[in-house]
């Protein structure tokens, strides 16, 4: 049973017939609880979705049945709770939350004691307690408690990250309407900066409707309406950050982890002059970072991927272009509160310009196109599609490059074309989704 994806367990929720019903995510509890024994203390956290609650119960009933002691501590950034479950000495932390999906769908991300995801194979032996079915015994029932200091703790070490106010600057914060709802308007408040609020009125369900990191059109407009320096937008956990510039031009992940590497080399803090991106990323930003000494480390993509790399190559800087960064002086994980607190301190030490940080390198056009397919394998195996990738990829040369992948969090098919003129991607992109299709339909 293979229920793990790149940024764990995500899919339908909310009914009986959903994937997340209550029967799966209380196996899922009791397989957990088994893999990190009894009288363990795992932290459950989760995002704004309806569903998030049901879930959160069923977790709760397959844990304690293991005898696991559950520390609940609500509402909170997957970051967030990344952190806590090092303060807190804990074994593990379950985080509810499917990102930037909709509310239709949940997910479950499990970190282990080092505030990490955990590995593939604990996922794996997760996966084969599952599917076993095995009868639960635990000689004590585990215990629920509710911590109520996490979110201040959490708050207060964020401020903790930057030393320049930032007076003077005003910022809008496009909270999804999910977990940085309660935490970024007041983490950027009490760090000093005047701030306008959009997307912060959660109702379980309008989690990333038509606002958040992967719909920046509201946010761009408010930016430029209200004359603000910056905007920054989060998905629902809040794990990732994108920014509008003040002219109103998207910041995406590449030019965020330039814009902090680069700061970092100049002050002789980025260790081998070495920083992680993947494969999605820019090549613009590449021959940036080649250009100016930096060498970068390719993963693929998956914020777990990017952390995999530099904890093997000792490297405190990575990131993807979809805005998840990782700042290993800081976090384990992405955190797009403290991403754009660090972005902001450069703009309130004079190192950045709010107006047009989008500059920082210039972009070759790229398109991503995202395919619905019922079997990913099967496509990307198909020799249509090889065929049809290889006389693409003659006809770019060297003046732009492809990368076909599955998603690993959707039944999609992701096409991405990086071409030196936007016409010419779009045409290349379309070609290799009609391929993809055609693959999907045979």
């Amino acid at each position: 049973m293979a229920l793990f994806g790149t940024d764990g367990i995500r899919g339908s929720a909310g009914s009986a017939d959903s994937l997340l019903n209550p029967q799966l995510v209380n196996s899922i509890g009791v397989a957990t609880g088994t893999v990190f024994k009894s009288q363990a203390q795992i932290l459950i956290g989760r995002d704004t979705r309806k569903s998030g609650v049901e879930i959160e119960q069923a977790l709760i009933a397959g844990l304690t049945s293991a005898g696991v002691n559950v520390t609940l501590i609500g509402v909170i950034p997957t970051p967030g709770l990344a952190h806590l479950v090092l303060t807190r000495k804990a074994d593990a932390a379950i985080m509810i939350t499917a990102s930037h999906n909709p509310a239709s769908d949940n997910g479950i991300k499990i970190f282990g004691s080092n505030g990490q995801k955990i590995a593939d194979e604990i996922e794996r032996e997760i996966e084969r307690l599952i599917e076993s079915s095995p009868e639960i015994k635990s000689a004590q029932q585990g215990l629920v408690a509710k911590d109520e200091n996490g979110r201040n703790e959490y708050i207060t070490y964020l401020l903790s990250t930057i030393s320049k106010s930032l007076s003077g600057i005003t910022v809008v914060v496009d909270c999804a309407h999910g977990s940085a709802s309660t935490y970024a308007p007041e983490v950027l408040k009490r760090a000093g900066a005047e701030v306008i609020v959009i997307g912060a009125t959660p109702d379980g369900e309008n989690i990333n409707k038509d606002c958040g990191s992967t719909h920046l059109d509201l946010l761009a407009a408010k930016v430029l309406q209200s004359g603000a320096d910056l905007g920054i937008a989060h998905d629902g956990d809040a794990d990732r950050a994108l920014l509008i510039d003040g002219r109103g031009k998207i910041v995406d992940g590449d030019a965020l982890l330039a814009l902090l590497a680069l700061s970092a080399k100049r002050k002789d803090e980025l260790p081998g002059n070495k920083i992680v991106a993947t494969v999605m990323s820019n090549l613009g930003f590449l021959k940036k970072m080649e250009n100016e000494g930096v060498i970068v480390e390719i993963a693929q993509v998956g914020d777990r991927y990017v952390l995999e790399q530099m904890l093997d190559h000792e490297i405190y800087y990575g990131g993807e272009q979809s805005g998840h960064i990782i700042l290993r002086k800081f976090a384990t994980t992405g955190d797009g509160i403290l991403t754009a607190l660090q972005i902001l301190e450069l703009i309130a030490n004079g190192e950045a310009s709010a107006g047009n940080l989008s500059e920082i390198f210039t972009s070759y056009p790229q398109v991503l196109l995202n395919i619905p397919v019922a079997n990913k394998e099967k496509v990307l195996t198909s020799a249509e599609l090889k065929v049809a990738t290889k006389s693409a990829e003659s006809d770019l040369g060297n003046d732009g490059r492809i990368l076909i992948r599955a998603s690993g969090t959707e039944p999609l098919i992701r096409v991405m074309v990086e071409a030196d003129t936007q016409s010419k991607a779009d045409v290349m992109a379309r070609k290799l989704a009609d391929a993809v299709e055609s693959a999907a339909n045979a």
